[in-house]
């Protein structure tokens, strides 16, 4: 893969790395049933890793930052991460830990079902040198999966006026402190839901906007994007497609819109530029392996001019 240009802009994405190994299949299999999977992918996986892979392939610099372990998987998650052109600059190998490891049956609507032996070891992590991580780079990105590992790098980043994507992947409380260090706040509908106890979007995202500060928007898988703008609801439609494999797609959407924000577009332009990306993933099988180049996505807004 070749090298982007130093000029490009750098997002660091930080959090959890998986290994993931994909199986297509027809239908999902009954219990006690064997099924034959017509494909098999082996690639990286975790909310921040994808989403490297995600900037990496839109044609931005795309950073790493991590804590993995010393196991075969990780190994070959590294790997794998390299071959992406992602740099794994970032990455904190924790002697005797392994990352977590997923096998996910990809049916024939797209539909995904996962199981995951978790990792070991890394909980406590933190990086060994926050400021040095966020010296150059033009936007941060992070997961909350591994809080002790990323606290630290979002308050260097804010220290230094770059901007934090919080990618809220995973349920949390109403006053987690890591909405303090973000920017910008996305969360996945599930996460919301289960964080505030509603599954009234809006009224959620409402909700929560008084504990946070910066630019607030929840993604709902084939649904609307909604954000709060000046304390008024927005609704920001997605591309429709046929989805073969919805795995990724919401790291990709984070992806392209950490990238769009560090070239200077705004949060309308960024999200919809994230929504294209999301939506061409959807119609490939192989996770985020799938995620589509920069002149795929441009060619997707471009026969949607008039989506706002």
């Amino acid at each position: 893969m070749n090298s982007p240009d130093a000029s490009f802009p750098v997002v660091l994405c930080a959090g959890i790395a998986v290994e993931d190994f994909l199986f297509k299949v027809d239908t999902f299999p009954a219990p006690g049933t064997k099924m034959r999977a017509s494909e098999l992918v082996a690639t990286t996986g975790g909310c921040a890793a994808n989403a490297a892979v995600a900037v990496a392939r839109l044609g931005g610099r795309a950073r790493f930052s991590g804590p993995v372990g010393t196991d075969d998987a990780s190994r070959r998650f590294l790997d794998a991460l390299k071959k992406t052109g992602v740099d794994p600059c970032g990455v904190l190998a924790v002697e005797g830990g392994s990352i977590s490891v997923s096998g996910i049956f990809i049916d024939r609507a797209g539909e995904k079902m996962v199981a995951t032996l978790h990792g070991r070891g890394l909980d406590g992590a933190t990086p060994p040198d926050a400021a040095a991580l966020t010296a150059d780079i033009d936007v941060l990105l992070v997961d909350n999966r591994f809080p002790a590992f990323v606290t630290p790098i979002c308050r260097a980043a804010a220290a230094r006026g770059i901007p934090v994507v919080l990618d809220v992947d995973k349920a949390t409380r109403r006053d987690d402190p890591l909405f303090a260090t973000a920017t910008h706040l996305i969360f996945s509908s599930e996460a919301l839901t289960a964080t505030m106890g509603t599954t009234d979007l809006g009224a959620a995202l409402t909700g929560i906007a008084a504990r946070v500060r910066g630019f607030l928007a929840v993604t709902n898988g084939p649904d609307d994007v909604l954000w709060l703008e000046r304390g008024v609801l927005r609704r920001l439609p997605v591309f429709k497609v046929d989805a073969v494999d919805t795995l990724g797609a919401g790291d990709s959407f984070h992806g392209g819109f950490a990238l769009a924000l560090a070239e200077g577009q705004d949060e309308v332009a960024a999200m919809r530029f994230g929504a294209a990306a999301a939506a061409l993933k959807c119609t490939r099988f192989g996770g985020i392996s799938g995620t589509p180049g920069r002149a795929e996505v441009a060619a997707l807004l471009g026969r949607y001019p008039g989506l706002k």
